[in-house]
Parts: structure tokens; C-alpha cells; sequence
């Protein structure tokens, strides 16, 4: 569990307790304990089995595939998987490769529902890229309808490994996942995917 269940679960248990204490009243008492069970669930942890082998890009969260197709940007053609977390999926994120962070970006926005297309453009978000070495990697964490914390643990210049721990994103949200061109997609629309575990693409043979 990450440190903010343990900040919730904990004051709403201090809660449940003076209620008890003040008015001796089981009903008005069960609600914050429900909501310390909820948060103590909510920031679950679980552990993951991270995928060896060169070249491969894991989900940085667990969710559900919405989207995955081939966009023009900038920096050219890249492939870009989205995939929405409800608030009941696992929120801490991870790093979908190793390699460099060489870009952390927050931006503030609005917080449109994730399911939106728009939302990638409007709703704050935080943007991170990883050079990999032969490629790089792009990802962000984008605020949904209730969503409306983005936890960001990285910065420019860190050396990251696959699978790592890197944030989350408190409640309802979405994560985008930008890589080259010419990787091989592994998921399909409509799969659910777990952080750190799922391996969504990978990259040519050769290709580090």
C-alpha cells in the first residue's frame, strides 16, 4: 500500500473513534470506518511480475485498453495506447521501460471525464519521456472527472528500470502511452491491462 492509504485509513479510523466516543452511535461510526476500508483498498499495492526481455513496453497502470493507434505528432508517427483506470483499478503508476527520464512535464487543466477524447489535450496532466537508448518512450498521467491529485515521483536526469514505481493518479483517470512507429502492439482494444506486468508493444527485433 502506498503512504496515502495508510494518511487516510488512519484519520478516518480517528474519526470513527470520537464519533463512537461522543455519541455511542453504531450507524453514525460505520460511515468512516467504510471510507477507511475504502482508502486502504484504494491505495493498494500489489506486487508485480515484471516481464524480461529486450525492447518491451509494459503498461505504466492497470485499466482498460480504449484506444490504440497509430498518430502523427511533432516528433513524427507514434503509436499511442490509452488506457482508463476506474476508481476501481489499481492507481500507482509505472515506468513502461528503462532508460533516462529526459522530460517531466505538469501541466494544469481541467478535469473533464477521462473516458473524453479531449480530456489528452484539456485535463491536467503530467508528461514523461524516457530515452531508452535506440527509442524513447512517452507517457502521461491525465486527471479524470474525480481524479484530481497527479503524483509524479520522477525528474528529468533519473535512471529508471521497467516496471519501476513511479506515482499515481488519486481516483478516476487515464494513462497514454506514446512509442515509435514501428513497434509490434501486443494488446488489443478492450483488454485489461495491468501496470508494470502487461506487456502492451515491443520493439523490432534487434532493437533494444
Amino acid at each position: 500500500m502506498v503512504r496515502d492509504g495508510y494518511f487516510y485509513g488512519l484519520a478516518l479510523l480517528a474519526v470513527a473513534a470520537i464519533v463512537w466516543f461522543t455519541t455511542h452511535i453504531s450507524v453514525l461510526t460505520a460511515v468512516p470506518v467504510l471510507l477507511a476500508v475504502f482508502f486502504l483498498w484504494f491505495f493498494r499495492n500489489p506486487s508485480r511480475k515484471i516481464p524480461v526481455g529486450e525492447g518491451l513496453i509494459v503498461s505504466p497502470g492497470d485499466g482498460k485498453v480504449e484506444e490504440a493507434d497509430w498518430i502523427e505528432t511533432t516528433s513524427g508517427t507514434r503509436l499511442r495506447v490509452t488506457i482508463f483506470l476506474s476508481v476501481f483499478d489499481v492507481h500507482v503508476n509505472r515506468v513502461p521501460v528503462g532508460g533516462t527520464v529526459t522530460l517531466v512535464e505538469h501541466r494544469e487543466g481541467l478535469f473533464l471525464n477521462a473516458m473524453r477524447p479531449d480530456s489528452a489535450v484539456h485535463n491536467e496532466q503530467t508528461l514523461i519521456t524516457i530515452d531508452a537508448g535506440s527509442y524513447s518512450v512517452s507517457f502521461k498521467q491525465i486527471a479524470g472527472l474525480l481524479a484530481r491529485r497527479i503524483v509524479c515521483n520522477l525528474k528529468t536526469g533519473d535512471h529508471v528500470e521497467r516496471g519501476q514505481l513511479m506515482g499515481l493518479i488519486k481516483f478516476g483517470s487515464r494513462v497514454d502511452v506514446l512509442m515509435p512507429a514501428e513497434v509490434e502492439l501486443r494488446v488489443k482494444v478492450g483488454q485489461r491491462v495491468k501496470g508494470g506486468s502487461s506487456v502492451l508493444a515491443a520493439m523490432p527485433t534487434g532493437k533494444k
